[in-house]
C-alpha cells in the first residue's frame, strides 16, 4: 500500500479546516476530518512537531541558541512553545546575559517581565533552571 497516495486522497477528499467545525453529522471536527475530543497520543504529537517547529525558529532567527547548555535550550524552548519565538527573542537583556554565560542574570531578566507576572509558577520554575546552569 502506497499510504501517501492514501494521504493525499484523505486531504483532498476530506479538506483543510484550521478551526472546529461541524462536520456533515453535527461532530466538532478539525483539520482534515479529525473529529473531537482527539486523544492525548495525537495532541501529544502535535505538542511534538509544534516544539520541533518552535526550535527550528529559534536556530534560524538566533543561531546562538544552538550554542547554549541543553538546560538553557530547554527553558528556551519552552518559553518560545508558550510566548512563541518572536515573544521569547524579545527579552533583549536576557540574550546578552545568555551570550556572557551569566545564567543567574539571565534569570532575574527573565523575572523582571511581563510574562512572568502572567505566568508567575512557569517563570519561576523555568527561571530556577536557568539559575543552576
Amino acid at each position: 500500500m502506497n499510504l501517501d497516495r492514501v494521504i493525499e486522497s484523505l486531504k483532498q477528499e476530506e479538506g483543510f479546516e484550521g478551526m472546529p467545525y461541524e462536520d456533515t453529522r453535527g461532530y466538532p471536527t478539525i483539520g482534515y476530518g479529525t473529529k473531537l475530543p482527539i486523544t492525548e497520543k495525537e495532541a501529544e504529537l502535535l505538542l511534538k512537531h509544534r516544539l520541533d517547529e518552535k526550535i527550528l525558529e529559534l536556530s534560524d532567527k538566533e543561531p546562538f541558541f544552538l550554542e547554549l547548555p541543553a538546560k538553557a535550550q530547554e527553558v528556551i524552548a519552552n518559553m518560545a512553545y508558550q510566548m512563541g519565538v518572536d515573544g521569547v527573542l524579545e527579552f533583549k537583556k536576557m540574550w546578552a546575559a545568555l551570550k556572557n554565560k551569566d545564567y543567574q542574570k539571565a534569570a532575574d531578566e527573565m523575572l523582571d517581565s511581563k510574562w512572568a507576572k502572567q505566568t508567575p509558577n512557569r517563570a519561576n520554575e523555568l527561571s530556577e533552571i536557568m539559575r543552576s546552569i
